[in-house]
């Protein structure tokens, strides 16, 4: 198998952080790359809540995400997304990991997550998305729409610990 200059591949071939990774053919059309955020704080009683979106039109709840436009990378894909459906202006922090499916138009599909933790920002409701909550992490799988979003919560809830734990280090500023 040849390898290409540019980075590492998961096994669908695509090239993690690579803008210029070209859309390449599943066996019903091009494979669909898209990104977003699982965002996370931390209760005054140090539990992890993780931020939930509910979309309307497919009355499902997961995380925010969303399709990468061209010359964008996953991680601006996974920032400007979660902005358009949130509402927060996010820092991204330690990725999550991905899911790979196929969409409704049946074509491969793959989303990569990072952790985001807010900046700025508040939610308002709108056409794409109509509700956030802020779920315990314990509790998250209960109210997740797919399993395969909810096999993510495990990542999740160590890469919520590396980012909180950057905070406390000794000699962190």
């Amino acid at each position: 198998m040849s390898r290409r200059r540019g980075g590492s591949r998961n096994r669908l071939g695509v090239r993690m952080g690579d803008a210029a990774t070209p859309e390449r053919a599943g066996p019903v059309g091009p494979l669909v790359q898209a990104a977003g955020g699982m965002i996370v704080r931390r209760t005054p009683d140090r539990r992890v809540e993780v931020a939930l979106v509910h979309r309307p039109l497919r009355g499902d709840w997961s995380f925010p995400k969303g399709k990468r436009e061209p010359r964008e990378s996953l991680e601006e894909c996974a920032i400007r997304e979660v902005a358009e459906e949130t509402g927060f202006t996010c820092r991204l922090g330690p990725f999550v990991g991905h899911t790979e499916y196929r969409d409704r138009k049946d074509r491969p599909k793959i989303v990569v997550y990072w952790v985001m933790e807010v900046r700025s920002g508040g939610f308002v409701p709108g056409e794409e998305v109509d509700e956030l909550r802020w779920v315990d992490l314990s509790g998250a799988g209960e109210l997740l729409t797919y399993p395969r979003d909810r096999d993510l919560l495990v990542a999740l809830e160590a890469a919520a610990d590396d980012l909180f734990a950057e905070r406390v280090r000794p000699g962190a500023s």
